[in-house]
């Protein structure tokens, strides 16, 4: 299965109810910004259990920082650097404004032009999905994974991973992705309540009985207004004038498991994520990590 990140949120069905909507955030401008370059250290002090690794690439330096509070990602990343993994790969998926995907074992000595993403190495990783405190701003590490619909439990690829570029947002665009939020949550609660209530739909609907389904909509959604009551913002205070300042990809907040940030070398990644790729954001001429070191 090919491991991806999502660039939309996608709402599932309601066993044929629906108990509030959903809209749309459009975000097809930036807002007028300066040019001020991220300073990833900012509100964070490294903690015990914090890992540098140096990314040597064809395009230069990157510094990277893993997280000690994520320990499932960051030894499992430690592991593979130490083993030579990293060594050579590369990174085959660039989106700009989006992100730079590398670490596809396939990706080692493929020929120009094929598809990579798919390479795995037999095993995935628990997610440690820890938001707000972990969060996709410009220069956040996280790891790449398969769909909710193979992969509900949102489990990590066991070595491909994914730096943040992004863009910037307006405080407008913020607040439609806080709204957005907030109605998937009540949706999601709608959808458990009503898989409860799985069997006594499907008589219902057998018995066209649309009285019954009408009132147990309505239940259903009392219900959810009831457990969903205090629902409010979705980004903090610092994440949002993150987001408007720097930029990111807010909209994969809390479904992919972030894990670390660019120390140094986001100018590198700037670079990586610029250059011309084909059909399948691949880049045309290789982008290639010459090696990985661990840091003391």
């Amino acid at each position: 299965m090919k491991y991806f990140i999502a660039t939309l949120l996608v709402v599932g069905a309601l066993l044929g109810l629906s108990a509030c909507s959903t809209t749309t955030a459009k975000a097809d401008t930036t807002p007028e910004t300066d040019n001020q370059t991220i300073t990833p250290m900012d509100n964070y002090t490294i903690q015990p259990g914090d890992v540098k690794v140096l990314l040597h690439t064809t395009l230069g330096d990157i510094t990277i920082l893993l997280y000690g509070d994520t320990p499932r990602h960051t030894e499992n990343f430690v592991k593979l650097v130490k083993s030579g993994h990293y060594d050579g790969l590369l990174f085959h998926r660039v989106i700009n404004d989006f992100m730079v995907q590398g670490g596809d074992p396939d990706s080692k000595d493929a020929p120009k032009g094929k598809m990579l993403g798919g390479g795995d190495m037999g095993y995935e990783i628990e997610a440690e999905i820890d938001f707000p405190k972990h969060y996709h701003h410009r220069g956040a590490i996280a790891a790449a994974r398969q769909g909710d619909a193979v992969n509900p439990e949102r489990k990590s690829s066991g070595s491909q991973f994914y730096i943040v570029t992004g863009r910037k947002f307006s405080a407008g665009q913020l607040d439609a992705m806080e709204q957005k939020a907030v109605m998937q949550h009540k949706q999601d609660v709608f959808n458990q309540l009503s898989a409860e209530y799985r069997d006594s739909i499907m008589s219902m609907r057998r018995n066209r009985d649309q009285a019954g389904l009408d009132a147990l909509r309505d239940k259903l959604a009392e219900e959810t207004e009831r457990l969903t009551a205090n629902d409010s913002t979705y980004f903090t205070p610092e994440q949002r004038e993150t987001y408007m300042r720097e930029g990111g990809t807010p909209h994969l907040d809390g479904t992919y498991t972030v894990y670390g940030r660019v120390l140094e070398g986001m100018d590198v990644v700037d670079k990586i994520q610029q250059v011309e790729t084909d059909g399948n954001d691949r880049p045309v001429d290789d982008v290639r990590i010459i090696s990985a070191t661990v840091l003391p």
